[in-house]
C-alpha cells in the first residue's frame, strides 16, 4: 500500500522548500511510495504538514554505493550523508532512494 505522507526531520524542512533536497534515502520499511503519486511532506517531530511532493522515483541502493550525486541531491557532503544514515538506520545495507519534486503552492 502506498504511503500518503513523507516524514522529515525538522532540520530538512528549509532544504526541501528551497528545492535543495530532492531525494530522501530510506530503509525498506519506509520505501513504499508510488511513482507518480502526490504525498504530504510532514515534520516528524510535530506532525505539521509543510508542503506537497510528487514522487518521481524509487530506486534501491546499497549503503556502500552511495556517491557524491546522492550527497548533492540530499544537500550535504557524502561523509555527512553516510553519518546521518548510519545514525538513523544502523547497520542497514539495503536502502532506497526516493526522488521527489516540490509541488508549487
Amino acid at each position: 500500500m502506498a504511503t500518503k505522507e513523507m516524514l522529515f526531520l525538522a532540520c530538512f524542512e528549509s532544504d526541501v522548500l528551497a528545492e535543495k533536497k530532492t531525494i530522501t534515502i530510506r530503509d525498506e520499511s519506509d520505501s513504499h511510495y508510488d511513482v507518480g503519486s502526490r504525498v504530504n511532506a510532514v515534520i516528524y517531530q510535530e506532525g505539521r504538514q509543510f508542503g506537497r511532493l510528487d514522487i518521481v522515483g524509487v530506486e534501491p541502493v546499497l549503503f556502500d554505493e552511495l556517491n557524491e550525486t546522492h550527497a548533492v541531491q540530499e544537500n550535504m557532503s557524502l561523509e555527512r550523508l553516510r553519518e546521518v544514515l548510519e545514525d538513523i538506520y544502523p547497520g542497514t545495507k539495503q536502502l532506497y532512494v526516493v526522488s521527489f519534486r516540490l509541488v508549487p503552492k
